[in-house]
């Protein structure tokens, strides 16, 4: 065998062992949510007792949702990714944004709200493309031209003021993040949307216990500054020192009625005196802005752990299981790929092919 031939060989045993070391990989990430999904039995919501727990039901949007950023549909999760087939070894080739927001689970005896930070989430690939040849961009692509949240219920009023007012695209931040890529690109997104089938393993806890409830609402994908570390420590000591507010209605004042300033407001707001008095909603308006702000301290919630990871899988427990034996026979086939084309790699470098 010639270098050249040689030179080919090593390349594509190389190749082998990676691309082998990948799918076991994903394997044994398939089979740990397979143990943990398969070792827990599943507990309805309203016999949750604290500690870790399996459920299984429907997501339901809880105060926001999220609007993911190549088909800007409502979610509570997406991971989207943009790849660009620019030949250079300096320039970033590709976008990636991810982002998880809080829900609630529910089940036929009840529901439950889920805090999603530290999660690890198995969502299903809602929309995959690329440009033709000609440039043209694939079907269904929809690239999110507003802001990444949306109000759960929406006054129409202020529906009507969003649908009037016009964006300029250029301010936002996926346009100008997407818009350095040349090319042909390649387009992927994964989404957990209201109405999914989940099934969740994690610690079920009273919602005092929570050391940062919006922090915890606020999951991949958070705003970089709450995750710095001078950020957090200036937090704590504001705390301690009491100069920081727990009470929303102290901290926010009128920002902190719900329906303030986007519909009805549920209490009077302090106003100047010489200000026009905004209609007070009703008792039902009230009700359906505490069941969907307030939870109540004893009330338990889902979350992540130091002793109990939070996995968000899409589907049933039975699909979950069969997905991640199906990941983990595939990450077999992938040690067997990386184990062969490792000895192809052995005896090609040992002139053995050449002999």
């Amino acid at each position: 065998m010639d270098g050249s031939s040689s030179s080919w060989v090593a390349a594509l045993a190389s190749l082998g062992v990676v691309a082998g070391l990948i799918l076991l990989a994903r394997g044994l990430t398939g089979y740990r949510s397979l143990v943990r999904v398969a070792d827990t039995a599943t507990s309805p919501i309203s016999a949750l007792a604290a500690g870790e727990v399996r459920v299984s039901g429907l997501v339901e949007p809880a105060e926001l949702t999220l609007v993911s950023l190549l088909q800007s549909t409502p979610c509570v999760y997406y991971r989207s990714t943009v790849g660009d087939d620019r030949d250079s070894k300096t320039a970033d080739t590709g976008f990636t944004e991810e982002r998880s927001i809080g829900f609630r689970v529910r089940d036929a005896s009840g529901s439950l709200r889920v805090f999603p930070r530290d999660a690890r989430f198995d969502a299903p690939v809602r929309f995959e493309g690329e440009t033709s040849l000609m440039g043209d961009q694939p079907s269904g692509l929809d690239i999110r031209q507003e802001g990444s949240t949306r109000l759960t219920e929406t006054d129409r009023e202020a529906a009507v003021l969003a649908l009037l007012t016009v964006q300029d695209r250029d301010s936002w931040t996926p346009w100008r993040d997407l818009r350095g890529l040349r090319g042909r690109r390649s387009y992927r997104e994964m989404r957990l949307e209201p109405g999914d089938p989940v099934t969740i393993v994690g610690r079920a806890l009273p919602f005092s216990d929570l050391a940062d409830p919006s922090g915890a609402d606020n999951g991949i994908g958070s705003d970089p500054m709450l995750d710095d570390p001078e950020v957090a420590a200036d937090i704590a000591a504001a705390r301690s020192s009491g100069t920081l507010a727990d009470d929303p209605s102290a901290a926010w004042g009128n920002a902190a009625i719900p329906g303030f300033g986007i519909g009805r407001p549920v209490a009077a707001p302090k106003i100047d005196p010489g200000a026009t008095q905004m209609p007070l909603g009703d008792a039902t308006d009230a009700a359906r802005a505490k069941q969907t702000f307030e939870i109540a301290p004893e009330t338990l919630v889902l979350a992540a752990s130091t002793e109990v990871p939070l996995l968000i899988a899409h589907g049933v427990p039975g699909a979950v299981v069969q997905r991640g034996q199906t990941r983990f026979a595939v990450g077999l086939l992938g040690a067997v790929l990386a184990i062969a084309s490792a000895m192809i790699f052995a005896v090609n470098l040992g002139g053995g092919f050449a002999k």
